[in-house]
């Protein structure tokens, strides 16, 4: 009896002690190493193993499952465009429509057909003209003998320079030294009413 119980107080000693072995390894080995227990012929040895060396690309190329879903980021909702009521909508205001340049007629080439120089006066009388128009004194318009209805001069005053287009639509003068009867607003064109007569130049246009 007193045999048996020795032999416990020894075995109970030598499990403290090899307890003590495994907290220190696992201190000393940072947590890595391994404890194997190796139980072949008694109970009580204990067999302590290196702690295996581990390769840092091993640790670093494998993520623990742990790291992945931590990385793992999170995706943001997308915002979803609103539709507009259909009591809010707005129709586009209409772009003002851009007003069309006018563009300014070109000038007219005149072609001289024949030229000459004579007396002209003008008159101003209400009146129906050869051509069944009726007369209109502010129209430029003068009267000759034979030149087509429709014709139109250019008579010049040499003196000033200035000069009018007419178109013949009546017939006369009839008074000697006159070709041309010119309309009153086309006399005083080219001169002073109060002269009454005076030389032109003509130039008969095409």
């Amino acid at each position: 009896m007193t045999g048996k119980h020795h032999r416990r107080s020894q075995g109970s000693r030598i499990s403290a002690v090899a307890s003590a072995a495994v907290v220190g390894a696992l201190l000393v080995g940072g947590g890595v190493g391994a404890v194997q227990l190796v139980g072949a012929r008694s109970p009580e040895t204990v067999e302590l193993v290196p702690p295996a060396t581990v390769s840092p690309s091993a640790t670093t190329d494998a993520p623990t499952p742990a790291a992945t879903s931590q990385a793992a980021p999170t995706p943001s909702p997308t915002k979803t465009p609103q539709r507009a009521s259909r009591g809010n909508a707005r129709s586009a205001e209409a772009s003002p429509t851009p007003t069309p340049k006018k563009s300014s007629p070109e000038p007219r080439t005149e072609t001289v057909t024949s030229t000459g120089s004579c007396g002209a006066s003008f008159y101003d009388e209400p009146q129906g003209t050869a051509n069944g128009e009726q007369f209109d004194p502010e129209a430029l318009t003068a009267a000759h003998k034979t030149w087509a209805f429709g014709t139109r001069v250019r008579v010049t005053n040499p003196d000033n320079g200035k000069s009018v287009i007419v178109r013949i639509n009546d017939r006369g003068p009839y008074v000697d030294g006159r070709c041309i009867d010119l309309s009153r607003a086309a006399f005083r064109a080219i001169a002073s009413l109060d002269l009454g007569h005076i030389d032109v130049r003509y130039e008969i246009l095409k």
